[in-house]
């Protein structure tokens, strides 16, 4: 039997008899935080894997290659399509707000989290992205940048720069409205 139809044979098998097992997978990592569902995702990394089948090595162990694929593809979607209004974990609001404020006040104020998501929100998509992968989804720079091939250097600095931009606007906004935040 040569290499393809072996790999080819043992996928079948594999997505014919775990499919379920796999949709409950998937099912509990994207909790409705992505804009597709379970078996888009499984469909998608079932075609890229039957599709290449003939140019990968014979599969031993079928099981783990194709729960890596997928969450592999979990992980894309996730980044690729996860609303940037992610951002109302207000704990996490919180905790940036001291890093942007480099102080110890404790800024608990639901005006100082609304200013917050407002000043994310008006930033440029770069500058937005990697304020949210970093900081509030708790990507490293080192994910990133092997997922979008963006050097982690470049990284770095688009979010020292996102940083820099967002403590003005949100300075900004709080001397527009003479806001107190303590």
């Amino acid at each position: 039997m040569n290499l393809e139809s072996e790999n080819n044979k043992k996928l079948k098998d594999f997505f014919s008899r775990e499919y379920h097992a796999l949709k409950g997978y998937v099912n509990s990592k994207i909790n409705d935080t992505a804009s597709r569902d379970a078996e888009d995702i499984i469909q998608d990394v079932a075609l890229k894997l039957f599709s290449g089948a003939d140019r990968y090595a014979p599969i031993n162990n079928v099981a783990g290659f194709v729960y890596r694929s997928i969450k592999n593809k979990i992980i894309d979607v996730m980044r690729t399509s996860k609303p940037t209004s992610s951002i109302d974990a207000d704990y996490n609001l919180l905790e940036f707000v001291e890093v942007i404020q480099q102080t110890t006040e404790n800024y608990t104020s639901d005006k100082m989290i609304s200013i917050l998501k407002d000043c994310i929100q008006q930033l440029k998509p770069p500058y937005r992205d990697i304020i949210i992968a970093i900081d509030f989804e708790g990507y490293s720079y080192k994910e990133i940048s092997n997922e979008t091939g963006i050097p982690e250097g470049t990284l770095m600095s688009r979010r020292h720069r996102a940083i820099g931009i967002l403590y003005n606007k949100i300075e900004l906004k709080i001397n527009e409205h003479k806001i107190d935040i303590s």
